[in-house]
């Protein structure tokens, strides 16, 4: 299952934005409302069926609240009198009003992921009962599917790790879009995955590995005697100054292009030396040149 990405249509001082946030237990619906509650969202869980109407519609008259991003309201089987079908109607319902751009952002999840989620925080699925837990991912997975179906954006976030979900939904639901192209540098480890927002990535594993040396092995690629026994490498400056060179070059074209966001990723075997130096040194570089860049490292600390 992919990522699949949202509208390009925004809110506007005359229509106002309402994100359903729905999907399966266990798959990330209470990180992705806090996170748009960071993004300016008024954020709202478990809003019983019977009320959303009049919260959507209320929000519509919102018009002179231009501080809030939209709404964002958290709808799952935890909701009180939970029914699709009526989900559903109240949808196409509301969608059809034209003052409100209404959305339905789905959280799904491979069932593997989601055992192993609920075995570590020890929490009851809500559908389980005195069942096993696959039962009540089986019976949510059925029960949810026609929502899946109708969804205007469905994020996949087995592969996905906290910071790489909150990525994702800063990119694809902030609101406050400028002319500055927005680049995200950050490391990954190949033995975790890619990440799957990346748009551009780069495999820095041909370069001398300081995993090998003992009285390194513990150090990160953000201390001195990591960037010194990296730099030694012959083929790390040629291959700065190619990249760097290229990216000078290719960065204006996505921003010419109108892209709002870019994400690069360099990747090496464990994510802590060799792609974490050469992801601060792309950054620095980057942002002499005047190009506003945030870094992240996703794996420094997987061990």
């Amino acid at each position: 299952m992919n990522n699949t990405p949202p509208n390009t249509g925004l809110t506007t001082p005359d229509k106002r934005r309402v994100l359903i946030v729905s999907g399966l237990s266990g798959a990330g619906k209470t990180l992705a409302l806090k996170t748009l509650e960071d993004l300016h969202y008024e954020a709202i869980d478990n809003v019983p069926l019977r009320l959303l109407s009049q919260l959507v519609k209320s929000e519509a008259d919102s018009t002179n609240m231009p501080e809030t991003a939209g709404l964002a309201i958290g709808i799952d089987p935890r909701t009180r009198a939970f029914n699709v079908e009526q989900l559903l109607h109240e949808l196409v319902s509301l969608g059809s009003a034209g003052d409100i751009a209404i959305e339905l952002l789905y959280l799904d999840c491979e069932d593997a992921v989601l055992l192993r989620r609920f075995q570590e925080t020890r929490r009851r699925h809500p559908l389980s009962g005195d069942h096993p837990v696959q039962h009540g991912i089986d019976m949510e997975r059925t029960m949810m599917q026609p929502l899946r179906d109708i969804a205007d954006h469905v994020i996949d976030t087995s592969n996905l790790t906290n910071p790489e979900l909150q990525q994702l939904l800063d990119k694809n639901f902030r609101v406050d879009v400028s002319d500055t192209l927005t680049i995200t540098l950050q490391s990954f480890a190949y033995r975790r995955g890619l990440p799957q927002q990346a748009d551009l990535v780069f495999d820095v594993r041909f370069l001398a590995n300081p995993h090998y040396e003992p009285e390194l092995r513990s150090a990160s690629g953000l201390d001195a005697k990591i960037a010194r026994f990296i730099e030694a490498d012959g083929d790390y400056q040629p291959f700065i100054d190619h990249l760097s060179g290229l990216l000078t070059w290719l960065v204006p074209k996505y921003q010419t292009e109108g892209k709002s966001y870019l994400d690069i990723a360099f990747g090496c075997t464990g994510g802590q030396h060799r792609s974490v130096f050469v992801a601060e040194t792309i950054s620095k570089i980057l942002i002499e040149k005047g190009f506003a860049i945030r870094t992240m490292h996703r794996d420094i600390n997987a061990g």
